[in-house]
């Protein structure tokens, strides 16, 4: 009852401390999805205890961040992803992308988004065979980036994007993923001094491949892979999500890496 109390209190400090109990009853959560204050809101989105049809409610919120903050709440289910699906918030749908337990028929769906970064972004990290099958033949470019840095991919499709006519899908696969032999020495002589770069400061290149690089005629790639120490930050780019993140106290970055 304290609680239910303190929902209404005047200060937006105390309505927020409410706000991320998760032991709040739903009777004191409920009012403050509708609170004028959107640090309140936003601490409501997050709050594990939150229901599903408040969380329904704040996925539709105007703010921004009050969104971006229901997708990385556990309690998220199918009924809240299928809503993030047909959001007009391209992030929105971008961070709906990154998710692991993507239902097959909200995986097909963002197969044909509209926005080229949604999809890079599902490229990274699905875990879904018939969805990178699918993105394999998407034609943009940084799409099938986003497959040359996701570790689920096949051999056979590794072998196809170390082909890619676009010099960015072979320089962030040679970063990302192990390849065969044969591909690691195609790309020994790749015609992009970027990517026998990026092999040179790769961590998951061979030895022997970054030894042969030691002699490349460009003098810079050369000097990289010869100086190469391992742990020096050229690992892969993949990294866990970062849904709807916003650090306490800080400006408002971008979550899931997203751009512009």
């Amino acid at each position: 009852m304290a609680l239910i109390d303190l929902a209404s209190d005047p200060s937006a400090v105390v309505r927020k401390a409410v706000a991320t109990r998760t032991d709040a009853p739903a009777q004191a959560l409920r009012p403050l999805t509708r609170d004028h204050d959107r640090q309140v809101r936003e601490a409501v989105a997050r709050n594990p205890s939150t229901s599903v049809a408040n969380l329904l409610r704040l996925v539709k919120d105007a703010d921004r961040w009050v969104r971006w903050a229901v997708a990385g709440n556990p309690a998220c289910d199918e009924s809240i992803r299928r809503v993030m699906a047909e959001a007009p918030d391209k992030e929105l749908r971008g961070l709906l992308a990154e998710r692991r337990e993507l239902e097959p028929e909200l995986a097909a769906r963002l197969l044909d988004d509209v926005s080229p970064e949604v999809r890079e972004r599902l490229a990274t990290h699905t875990h879904d065979p018939d969805v990178i099958t699918a993105l394999m033949a998407d034609r943009t470019a940084r799409v099938r980036k986003g497959l040359a840095r996701n570790p689920r991919t096949t051999t056979a499709q590794r072998s196809a994007l170390a082909q890619d006519p676009v010099v960015d899908v072979r320089a962030a696969l040679v970063l990302a993923v192990d390849l065969d032999e044969a591909d690691l020495r195609r790309l020994l002589d790749d015609r992009s001094v970027q990517v026998r770069m990026a092999m040179a400061k790769s961590e998951v290149v061979p030895p022997h491949i970054r030894q042969a690089l030691g002699r490349d005629p460009d003098e810079m790639v050369a000097g990289a892979a010869r100086d190469f120490r391992p742990g020096s930050g050229n690992g892969p780019v993949v990294r866990a999500p970062r849904v709807g993140y916003q650090a306490s106290g800080t400006g408002r970055g971008r979550p899931g890496g997203a751009r512009g």
